[in-house]
């Protein structure tokens, strides 16, 4: 990736400090100081409890080798001829139009993809269909709000011929700017769940925040969402495709079979048959989204099949491990809401071979006023073929409760706030007849009682 300073002008009053070479591109661009800048483009943004321009000295000394520059900032006169500064009316805007900028040059097909819950399973999907066929680039981590997404886009090689946007919310409105910005040929969302009703009290909210994706889609783009969700009909009455497992669905998923190594699906009408190396139907969902992305792009059903099986998913998403005596290990614990919990106890009762199987579940937060009675639900998602539950946190102890209010006494149940506590508990459980489902919100770092269980 190279930018040029050409590119950094159009979006820029004018430059200061020392001259511009007329040849000057930057191979990155940066906004930690921190990092190292070899030949960056430090651009210091202003947030509510920091301001980037206090850190241009470190950047300077660690490569940068030149700066965008809020008009209204003194530049230290330490730095002042050592590199151009290109004055800008606000950093975050200039980011922002710069890779608007940078992405009209690359000029690749652009897919955004949003949703409650797996978005990033998706994003990785997609990439692995894809990459067999295109130069493929996606975001990288949690990079999906209204910094990171322009980072992600100029980060991106200049010969991707696919870009792959995760976008994030946490309020209305922030979908439509990203979607704007970006300008996708492709829409996806994946479903509806419970994350951020806290701040947006209502599903109907959420998906309302989460349908602003097609305010920026491109003339004849294709929107692709979750099927089965009827708070999404109104974009399936205006020719957004379904998939799921309704019969209204355009894309209708049937003869779902799971085993321990992965699934096999049936797609309806085309009867075509698919393996995935994942467990869930909540996961043959999210496959079905890329395979309908990757047709409607060209891709061949032996490339996209070729890559389904090669699969490699961001850690912690049904993540297997061997743990101690030959159990197996199953960690879903990136982030967590009923929906997603729901459906990870689903794959965790659909496992063959396992006479025990425990489900180690804990805190679910932004849950907003209802967060009790969404975390006691979850009793109605544990299976008789589940044969322990466990539970970690404050909030998870209502899980525990709700097993005990639904008259679930047959399912043993040990609540514990102490997360040690609770990882010498389940080492005494665990066998080579054993899987293990951990499962609660990042915050609650789940893995550390994984580490202490793991062979």
């Amino acid at each position: 990736m190279k930018i040029k300073a050409d590119l950094i002008k159009r979006v820029s009053l004018k430059i200061t400090g020392k001259p511009a070479e007329k040849k000057l591109a930057f191979a990155a661009v940066v906004t930690d100081s921190r990092k190292e800048m070899d030949q960056s483009l430090f651009i210091p943004i202003i947030g509510e409890r920091f301001d980037g321009h206090q850190f241009i000295e470190q950047a300077v000394e660690n490569g940068a080798a030149g700066s965008l520059w809020q008009k209204d900032k003194p530049i230290p006169a330490s730095v002042k001829y050592k590199i151009p500064f290109f004055l800008v009316e606000d950093t975050t805007e200039a980011l922002q139009d710069l890779s608007v900028e940078y992405l009209k040059e690359v000029s690749p097909k652009v897919i955004g993809v949003t949703g409650s819950n797996g978005k990033t399973t998706v994003k990785d999907m997609l990439e692995a269909v894809l990459s067999n066929t295109f130069e493929t680039f996606k975001t990288q981590g949690n990079f999906n709000n209204h910094w990171g997404m322009p980072l992600t886009i100029l980060s991106m090689p200049k010969t991707t011929e696919v870009l792959i946007l995760e976008m994030g919310m946490s309020g209305l409105g922030e979908i439509s700017f990203l979607s704007k910005l970006a300008t996708p040929d492709l829409a996806i969302i994946t479903n509806i769940g419970e994350s951020h009703l806290e701040q947006l009290k209502t599903r109907e909210n959420i998906a309302k925040a989460k349908m602003e994706i097609i305010d920026g889609l491109k003339e004849n783009g294709t929107v692709i969402v979750d099927g089965d969700e009827p708070l999404l009909m109104p974009l399936l009455e205006s020719g957004a495709l379904g998939c799921g497992y309704s019969n209204t669905c355009d894309y209708r998923i049937t003869d779902v079979k799971s085993g321990n190594e992965g699934s096999s699906f049936v797609i309806e009408p085309a009867n075509e048959e698919y393996a995935l190396p994942l467990l869930g139907k909540h996961n043959v969902k999210n496959s079905v989204y890329s395979i309908v992305a990757a047709k409607r792009l060209g891709v061949t059903n032996a490339n996209i099949k070729q890559g389904l099986s090669s699969l490699k998913l961001t850690n912690m998403r049904l993540e297997r491990f061997e743990g101690i005596n030959g159990s197996l290990l199953i960690n879903d614990a990136y982030n967590a809401s009923p929906t997603s919990m729901k459906a990870a106890l689903e794959t965790l009762s659909s496992l063959e071979g396992y006479s025990k199987k425990i489900a180690v579940l804990g805190d679910m937060y932004e849950l907003g006023e209802n967060e009790v009675i969404l975390h006691r639900n979850i009793a109605d998602a544990v299976s008789p073929s589940i044969t322990k539950v466990i539970t970690v946190g404050e909030k998870g102890k209502w899980i525990a409760d709700g097993l005990n209010e639904k008259s679930k006494q047959d399912v043993p149940v040990l609540s514990f706030i102490d997360k040690n506590k609770a990882a010498e508990a389940l080492k005494s459980e665990l066998g080579n007849d054993t899987a293990v489902l951990f499962k609660a919100s990042r915050g609650l770092e789940l893995e550390t009682i994984i580490k202490q269980v793991t062979n």
